[in-house]
């Protein structure tokens, strides 16, 4: 078993590699000045920037500050890819890099095309980008274009981009989230009526139980490990729930706190290792543990919950050995897990991917709640339920309308507002418009940021969906493979200005529910690049009738806040930020009160049933992840520190499986899915056993595209494979 360099997350070794990024962008100072600008945080959603400075959380304690965000701002910080590179590299070429390859190509620095035909993308000018694709616009029927949002756009730009799709008839809006918390929404919108947290950053300092499933914020989050660790330094339990045993959640030294730094923080008192797929059993188990030492909040349940009659019912009626034979764990390991959750008198389960990305994503998240509800650790303070959001302003652009549907008073609104007819029917979500381009339906795909193309599974049909489009035109800071695999027939892309470096202050949403400033700045490099909210406006006023809009006017930030305030709930109070610089946190979504935002005011129970987590003898189930030196799509370094990793083709097993298969640590073998095959070398980590990792978005070249019904997420984590040595018989 190859081990990591390194024998916890954090410490030295992420100060040696800040340092190193600080002289790749160009000296610390440097680094550090932009580090320290009033400006949100351009990675997690965790809540960092803002009016009380760079580096700053909500609360404005300093320093908060990690390697996501210095890769970032380093990232934007490189040299322009010059018009040389694309005269002397054909597309050919540069469809053979990866994303590290072009994460450090540079920045994008001018308009480029790639036209039916081309063998090289070439310079073109602002004002044949925007005619050409008000062209394709106008001669698309509206419902075969798309117009989707990464989630680093702001909130003044993604406003303006679903305006614009709407105002131009198509009902096709749709986000990144569909690819990673929408199971999240989905269920937490039928347990109290908001999709999004139910706590506060300050009940983070309020608990004394942190339940971590489905997540890896070591590598991912890295400031919310101080957190945690202040939690278990005030006698609190951490809790972490992960097929994969990370070193960063069994140890962590926070470079921000001394006594971290020096001694080294422990991260869990219990980890437990459940197989992959298995959460809804392990989730059931507790809550039947829970259950049979009726550490219930009676007077919770009856007053202000529905539905626990029914799932009572279903857990008492499961038997213990069906559960304990779903998850692959002992009873005394759950019988522990009861225990630390009986004995907390306040708890906050947290969770990524690792529960939304399966078809059953949406019950694994009605599992975790069912189990909060009944210990009634919801509407109080220190107790709830926190996704973690990964891009910084994810959902603050769904808040402001990117999405297939709107609530009814919303559409209202805008229909008062700009005369216009908002469609009725439903728009395609992510997936279904990858489906309506591969059935050739789809004229005009519109991307503001993002790489959609390596964010869906089974890439071959990906890319073959995406090419399908007769235009494509994407705005970005950096080239990533979707810009090439993923490119209309007729492909512009454009340079956009980072959030830092805009003109005009912008506004982005935590995690957290709290709305920040970004004061914006100057341009990092020299080049062509453009405001997102201009190049929007500019679009539109050549496609959408005249009169209707004052383009003028909305290519002004002050005035988008304004049309906000008018329009999204809670949102009132963005008009005024830029004057007044009160940031503020969005009433009525987080809940300390007695009453929940659903129908009845009550929150909601539901029963989930068990997925079958059956193998046969031959079979594993796979999971798909991020390395620590990843963010999203975007891959900075090749080495994942965290898991001793120095190459991505790889497949992670644990060492049991390896010896009952005659494999060993760096042979090549070949993973197959129903769908495909790829080889890669083994790597021995400690994982569940029948247990596989690969990482993402490589491994989405085998995951067939099978989707949660409700939320129609791909099930990017529970992918049935099969190994063999390369080079044995079928």
């Amino acid at each position: 078993m190859v081990r990591p360099r390194v024998s916890a997350g954090g410490g030295m070794a992420a100060l040696r590699y800040s340092l190193k990024k600080a002289r790749e962008a160009g000296g610390f100072l440097k680094l550090w000045k932009r580090l320290r600008s009033k400006n949100a945080c351009k990675t997690c959603a965790l809540g960092m920037g803002g009016q009380k400075g760079g580096m700053v959380n909500e609360k404005g304690h300093f320093p908060e500050v990690c390697k996501k965000s210095i890769q970032a701002q380093a990232g934007d910080m490189q040299a322009p890819i010059s018009e040389d590179y694309f005269r002397r590299t054909p597309i050919t070429a540069m469809a053979r890099l990866d994303s590290h390859g072009f994460e450090h190509l540079g920045r994008l620095a001018f308009p480029i095309v790639a036209e039916p035909g081309a063998t090289h993308f070439r310079r073109a000018s602002w004002e044949e980008a925007y005619a050409k694709t008000a062209e394709a616009l106008k001669a698309a029927p509206p419902h075969e274009a798309f117009f989707y949002a990464s989630g680093r756009a702001s909130n003044e730009a993604a406003f303006l981009w679903q305006l614009v799709a709407r105002a131009y008839g198509s009902p096709n809006v749709h986000n990144c989230s569909f690819y990673c918390h929408q199971a999240s929404g989905v269920a937490l919108n039928e347990v109290y009526g908001s999709g999004t947290a139910s706590i506060v950053l300050e009940d983070l300092d309020r608990a004394d139980l942190a339940f971590v499933i489905g997540a890896n914020p070591a590598s991912n989050h890295p400031r919310l490990m101080t957190k945690l660790v202040q939690l278990r330094r005030r006698g609190g339990v951490v809790i972490v729930v992960n097929p994969l045993k990370e070193l960063g959640l069994v140890r962590f030294r926070v470079p921000s706190d001394v006594r971290s730094m020096l001694f080294g923080s422990t991260i869990s008192d219990l980890y437990l290792q459940p197989r992959v797929g298995s959460d809804i059993a392990l989730l059931k188990a507790l809550l039947k543990g829970v259950l049979e030492r009726n550490a219930l909040d009676q007077r919770f349940l009856e007053e202000r919950t529905s539905g626990w009659d029914a799932v009572r019912a279903d857990v008492e009626a499961t038997r213990w050995e069906t559960l304990l034979e779903a998850c692959g764990l002992a009873r005394a390991e759950v019988d522990r897990c009861v225990e630390l959750l009986c004995r907390a008198k306040a708890g906050i389960g947290l969770w990524a991917m690792g529960l939304t990305h399966h078809q059953h994503g949406v019950d694994n998240v009605l599992a975790l709640a069912n189990l909060w509800l009944a210990r009634g650790w919801l509407g109080v303070e220190g107790a709830g339920l926190l996704p973690i959001r990964g891009h910084s302003n994810v959902q603050g652009v769904g808040s402001v309308g990117v999405a297939p549907t709107v609530k009814a008073a919303f559409a209202k609104r805008l229909e008062e507002l700009y005369q216009i007819t908002v469609p009725s029917e439903p728009g395609q979500d992510t997936f279904a418009s990858m489906v309506a381009a591969q059935a050739g339906k789809i004229r005009v795909a519109l991307c503001l940021g993002g790489n959609l193309y390596a964010s869906n599974p089974d890439l071959k049909w990906a890319r073959e969906a995406l090419q399908k489009v007769p235009f494509s035109f994407s705005l970005t800071t950096k080239l990533n493979e979707g810009h090439v695999h993923g490119r209309g027939q007729t492909a512009f892309v454009v340079p956009v200005l980072a959030r830092d470096e805009e003109a005009q202050p912008t506004t982005q949403e935590s995690m957290f529910n709290y709305v920040r400033l970004s004061d914006g700045g100057k341009p990092a490099v020299a080049g062509e690049m453009r405001s997102e909210v201009e190049i929007v406006a500019e679009l539109a006023s050549r496609v959408l009738p005249k009169g209707r809009f004052d383009w003028q006017r909305l290519k002004s930030h002050t005035a988008l806040r304004e049309e906000i305030a008018k329009v999204v709930p809670g949102y009132e109070a963005i008009a005024t930020i830029e004057r007044t610089k009160a940031e503020f946190q969005i009433p009525g979504r987080t809940m300390h009160g007695k009453e929940f935002a659903t129908k009845d005011g009550k929150a909601h129970f539901a029963v989930t049933p068990v997925p079958d987590t059956s193998l046969a003898p031959d079979e594993f189930r796979m999971m798909t992840l991020r390395s620590e030196g990843q963010f999203n799509t975007v891959v900075y370094d090749v080495e994942d520190l965290y898991r001793g990793n120095d190459r991505r083709d790889v497949v992670m097993m644990c060492a049991a499986d390896a010896e009952r298969l005659g494999l060993r640590e760096g042979q090549r073998v070949l993973v197959a899915s129903e769908l495909a095959a790829m080889q890669v070398s083994v790597a021995l980590v400690d994982i569940a056993p029948r247990s596989l990792a690969m990482y993402y978005p490589e491994a989405n070249a085998i995951v067939p595209g099978a989707l949660d019904a409700r939320s129609k997420t791909p099930a990017f984590k529970n992918i049935r494979v099969k190994l063999r040595p390369v080079g044995a018989a079928r």
